[in-house]
């Protein structure tokens, strides 16, 4: 595992943790995930059997475009900001260009990057949230892997609705951490932040040292979970896997 500069956590601030940071965290090196081209994807191009979501793991750094051949939005490289392997959620094709969720983009806008620029890959494996409920459900195709009460977030401050993607799978260091032992970090963003709020922005699902919120509407939009099932999430989830929230 790779240590990160205490400053990284900051982009998860927006979680309605303390503004400050644990003093390090490590990142969990997720499992390969076979290469394959998704159900989007034109039908001669297509390998059985197939994932159900499609992958990009990024190979070199390159820029996210707002169209096919359109205006760069932002240059991305081969690690996140948190030292993972870049892989991103593939949604569409168009030629030689993929659509993709990326955090470099506003909630539910996507991204197209060259399909060269990277390694297909896929999954089963996606997480639904229904916030009303409170409630986490992990998902290989049909099959329930778990299902998990978790907190969401306050009146004011709701966790976004929308389809996500998971960016970084990090453990904490230290035990009174504000997420806990571990985060699972998404693409998404928190649109409604208290004002002033000296943090980033960031969504992720992590754990909490005040286990009682959980199952309660307590965060500025991040989801909480009890201990042992985020760890479960660490282990089960891979890079780029989607996160659907719904109402």
């Amino acid at each position: 595992m790779r240590r990160l500069l205490p400053a990284a956590l900051l982009v998860l601030a927006g979680c309605g943790g303390a503004a400050s940071v644990p003093p390090e965290a490590a990142v969990v090196e997720p499992e390969p995930t076979p290469a394959f081209v998704a159900d989007e994807m034109p039908a001669a191009a297509k390998k059985a059997p197939e994932p159900r979501y499609a992958t990009a793991h990024v190979l070199r750094r390159t820029t996210l475009r707002s169209a096919p051949g359109g205006r760069v939005v932002a240059r991305v490289g081969r690690k996140t900001e948190f030292g993972s392997p870049r892989v991103l959620g593939v949604v569409g094709r168009r030629g030689a260009w993929l659509r993709v969720i990326a955090s470099e983009r506003e909630n539910e806008q996507r991204a197209w990057i060259r399909a060269g620029a990277v390694r297909l890959g896929g999954t089963n494996v996606s997480i639904r949230v229904d916030r009303s409920a409170m409630r986490l459900v992990l998902r290989r195709g049909k099959k329930v892997l778990r299902r998990m009460t978790i907190a969401v977030g306050r009146p004011g401050n709701e966790t976004p609705l929308g389809r996500f993607a998971v960016t970084d799978l990090l453990k904490t260091s230290a035990p009174d951490s504000p997420y806990g032992c571990c985060a699972v970090a998404l693409s998404g963003h928190q649109t409604k932040l208290e004002p002033g709020w000296p943090g980033g922005d960031r969504l992720a699902i992590h754990g909490t040292p005040n286990e009682e919120t959980v199952g309660t509407p307590a965060s500025l939009g991040c989801m909480r979970a009890y201990e042992p099932d985020i760890r479960a999430l660490l282990r089960r989830v891979p890079l780029g896997a989607p996160v659907f929230v719904r109402a």
